[in-house]
């Protein structure tokens, strides 16, 4: 794994802690920020949040300790396969770093194989991995076309996402409506050509 993929000397850290104590901990710090909130944690639909809200936060982060590549390099296969693959309308749940709310939408994913593809169940659990971690939908888009290239070693990568933000929706300027799309490439897929085969396809029927 490579370091732009492997986990920080912090990240290191989370994970040798003691899974009760730093789930305590949790809890402790919700039931604080309840209080601070104006709240009365020991009401009766309050008692349980902060247990609650720290198992969410800490499935919602859970990609943090995992290893995207080994992923995909647990189900690599020989092909001589030279088209295009595709995998698209993959749903992802993420938190925003900036406001810790958060986003989600779809990921379409391309690549061309150059001797190896990968279980077609992987390139979602991929997504996963990185979804599940506070960010931004730059480096989440990044990520996974990273990922993908030195797992694979294709041909080609493209990665877009399309997504909702609850930090525009829900505060801040509160546009209801608004999308943001953001798109990553690699190889043959700086080709203008090859990038509208693959925007039509993950298009068709919509």
């Amino acid at each position: 794994m490579s370091p732009k993929n492997s986990l920080s000397a912090d990240q290191l850290a989370y994970v040798s802690q003691d899974e009760q104590t730093r789930e305590e901990a949790l809890r402790y710090h919700y039931q604080e920020i309840l209080q601070l909130l104006g709240e009365d944690p020991e009401r009766e639909g309050l008692v349980k949040t902060p247990e609650r809200v720290a198992k969410a936060m800490r499935f919602l982060t859970s990609g943090m300790q995992q290893d995207p590549i080994g992923i995909i390099h647990g189900a690599m296969f020989k092909e001589d396969y030279r088209q295009m693959v595709i995998v698209k309308d993959i749903d992802f749940y993420s938190l925003c770093e900036h406001h810790m709310l958060p986003f989600f939408g779809k990921v379409h994913i391309g690549y061309i194989p150059n001797g190896y593809i990968t279980g077609l169940s992987k390139l979602p659990r991929v997504v996963d991995v990185f979804a599940r971690r506070l960010q931004v939908q730059e480096r989440l888009t990044t990520q996974i076309k990273d990922c993908i290239h030195e797992a694979l070693n294709p041909l080609g990568v493209i990665v877009v996402i399309e997504a909702q933000h609850m930090c525009m929706q829900m505060r801040g300027v509160e546009k209801q409506n608004s999308f943001t799309t953001t798109s990553d490439f690699t190889g043959a897929f700086r080709e203008a050509k090859t990038r509208e085969e693959f925007m039509q396809l993950i298009t068709h029927g919509r």
